[in-house]
């Protein structure tokens, strides 16, 4: 059963706190769900796209602070979800014990999300749709 659930991106300020909102949103609440990136920009807020978009479909993020991605997290974690798959490679290179449970959010559907990072309103848009899109197979396969 994944209970445990790390979503995880690059500067876990754009993409993953969308992820992780959308999946509070969707599971039951005895679902532990959280973020974290790759080169966490530690400390910041979503970025004020990201919170437009959580709250345009009914979520709030306006109280996430960017975290980075650590050995303990990745131990807790049941489920590992990675917007691309550099990013699978990255953590099973860093943590070996993680293999098997890092995927794409795209993995049932063989796509990866690009990163909206310093881009415009269109590109968020973009990541948003396919985060969702991705994340309906895994609630359907988790819950």
């Amino acid at each position: 059963m994944f209970k445990n659930i790390l979503v995880v991106c690059i500067g876990n300020i754009c993409r993953s706190p969308l992820a992780e909102g959308y999946l509070k949103q969707q599971l039951p609440a005895d679902y532990k769900i959280y973020s974290a990136g790759l080169g966490a920009l530690v400390g910041k807020a979503a970025d004020s796209k990201s919170q437009s978009l959580a709250q345009e479909n009914g979520f709030n993020i306006d109280q996430h602070i960017a975290q980075q991605l650590d050995e303990g997290m990745v131990q807790q974690a049941d489920l590992i979800l990675v917007m691309e798959n550099f990013q699978k490679k990255d953590i099973e290179s860093r943590f070996p014990f993680s293999r098997g449970k890092v995927f794409t959010i795209g993995h049932w559907q063989g796509f990866e999300i690009g990163d909206p990072y310093k881009k415009d309103e269109k590109a968020f848009r973009k990541s948003w749709e396919r985060i969702q899109s991705g994340l309906k197979d895994w609630i359907e396969k988790i819950s």
